[in-house]
C-alpha cells in the first residue's frame, strides 16, 4: 500500500479504516449536487409515468387502482432505491456524472438500503439544520461522505 505524507488521508479508505476492494477515487461534492439536480429530471418523468399508469389501472379497475397513488409520495425513493441497488450502482444522474455507490467492501449496494439511503437523503434536504449539518460533515470530511452516507456506511465513488 502507498505512504501517504503526515497529515494527509488515504482517500481509498472508509471511516472504518478496511480499504475498499476497488481502485476509486472519492466522488466531489459538486458532482453529487449535478447529479441530483439530473435526478430530478428524471424523478420527474418517472412520477408522471407512474401517474399516468395509475390513471389507466384506475380506469380499467373502476376506480379501485387510483388507490395506488398513495406511491407517488415515495417515487423518488422507488426510483433510486431500484437504480442504486441495480447492476448501475447509481441513479441516472450519477452514472451521467460517472459516480457509483459502493458499501464499506466497495460492493454493490442492495434495494433496501438503497432505499434507506435515499430516505435518509430526503428527510436531510426537507429540514435545513439537518441539511445544513449533511453538507457540513462533507466538506470538513477528507473523504467528502455526507452524514447520511456515514451512517450507513457507505461511499459515493468515482471509478478509477
Amino acid at each position: 500500500m502507498l505512504e501517504y505524507p503526515t497529515g494527509t488521508v488515504d482517500p481509498t479508505r472508509t471511516a472504518y479504516g478496511a480499504p475498499l476492494a476497488l481502485p476509486v477515487m472519492r466522488a466531489s461534492l459538486g458532482a453529487r449536487v449535478v447529479a441530483y439536480l439530473l435526478d430530478i429530471l428524471f424523478i420527474f418523468g418517472f412520477t408522471a409515468l407512474l401517474t399516468l399508469l395509475i390513471t389507466v389501472v384506475g380506469a380499467l379497475t373502476f376506480g379501485l387502482g387510483w388507490t395506488l397513488f398513495a406511491v407517488l409520495p415515495a417515487s423518488g425513493i422507488l426510483y433510486s432505491a431500484v437504480t442504486v441497488g441495480g447492476a448501475g450502482q447509481g441513479t441516472w444522474g450519477m452514472r451521467m456524472m460517472g459516480l457509483r455507490v459502493v458499501n464499506q467492501t466497495g460492493t454493490r449496494v442492495d434495494m433496501i438500503t438503497a432505499a434507506i439511503h435515499a430516505l435518509l437523503f430526503y428527510v436531510a434536504i426537507s429540514t435545513f439544520l439537518l441539511w445544513a449539518l449533511d453538507i457540513v460533515i462533507g466538506l470538513v470530511r477528507p473523504d467528502r461522505r455526507l452524514g447520511h452516507d456515514i451512517l450507513l456506511g457507505l461511499a459515493v465513488v468515482r471509478p478509477a
